[in-house]
Formats: C-alpha cells, sequence, structure tokens
C-alpha cells in the first residue's frame, strides 16, 4: 500500500510545493494554493475537500447564466446565446473541416471588443496569419501565441489576462 503525503497545488498554474504560501512560488498569483494529497510512487491526487453530496437533479436551483456574443450569429446559436465567463467549450471534428478557421473568425470579431488571445500549439503564428489574410480578417486587435509547453502558455496568460482564449 503506498504512503500517502501532503502537497500544495496552485489552481492556476498547476505548481506544486511542500508548504503552503500566500503567492505561488512559480507563477506569483496570490490566493491559489490548494491542499492535496499525493500517492508516493504514483501521480495521482485526490482533493482534501468534502464533495457534494448526491442529490436529485431535479432539487438544483438552475439559472440562466450570463452570456456575452462570439459575434457569430451561427456559433452564438450552437452555444446556447453565447459563451458564459469562466466557461470551458470544447470543438471537436474531424481533420480539415474547419474548427481553426471557425474560431479564428470568431476570436477576430470577438477581439474588437474583448482582450484575446488565440493560442496553438500545431500551427504556426505564419501558417494562422497567412489564413488571416486569406479571410480577410480584421484582426489587429487578436494576440496570437505559438507555443506547446504548458508552462509558457500558462505564464503568458496569467501575465496578459485575457477575457477570452482558444487553445
Amino acid at each position: 500500500m503506498s504512503k500517502s503525503k501532503t502537497v500544495f497545488l496552485c489552481s492556476s498554474c498547476g505548481g506544486q510545493t511542500q508548504k503552503w504560501a500566500g503567492q505561488c512560488p512559480h507563477c506569483h498569483e496570490w490566493n491559489v494554493l490548494k491542499e492535496t494529497m499525493v500517492n508516493r510512487g504514483g501521480d495521482r491526487y485526490q482533493s482534501l475537500s468534502i464533495t457534494d453530496a448526491l442529490i436529485p437533479i431535479g432539487a438544483i436551483k438552475a439559472s440562466e447564466e450570463a452570456r456575452f456574443s462570439t459575434h457569430s450569429s451561427e456559433l452564438d446559436r450552437v452555444l446556447g446565446g453565447g459563451l458564459v465567463r469562466g466557461g470551458v467549450v470544447l470543438i471537436g471534428g474531424d481533420p480539415g473541416i474547419g474548427k481553426s478557421t471557425l474560431l479564428l473568425q470568431a476570436m477576430s470579431a470577438m477581439s474588437e471588443h474583448h482582450k484575446a488571445i488565440y493560442v496553438s500549439g500545431e500551427e504556426s503564428s505564419q501558417q494562422i496569419g497567412l489564413r488571416a489574410q486569406r479571410l480577410d480578417l480584421k484582426s489587429e486587435k487578436l494576440l496570437l501565441l505559438s507555443e506547446i509547453q504548458i508552462n509558457r502558455i500558462l505564464e503568458t496568460l496569467n501575465r496578459e489576462k485575457p477575457d477570452v482564449v482558444v487553445i
């Protein structure tokens, strides 16, 4: 049976430290360290916080979340009226069907109203720039990061504090 120990994980950058501190030593964000159990010899984490009890789904008091527009009427329709602040949307599909093109168009439009960063781990900046030119996008305000290392991506996002991110 493996022994467990307590570590503190940063909810912002994922960094790990042995002692609690008010500021994460990795990303320098405040009040983001959460006490977590880790099994020695494994990479399996378990939260120390008590999880919610099982409740009937009918007992949940549902409310509409405020949404903001992607400035693409069809994408807004598919998303139920737009994006929810703090929400995550996964867009999937076969290669070549236009996921990157759709998101580049939406991010270009959103960058006129929000601080937006498009992160690509697959395509180079030049490839994305050429696509934006072919689509005749007004993308002067859209920021682009072509990067595959998650720590560098998180550092950039923590530093820039964008409203909207596509990865």
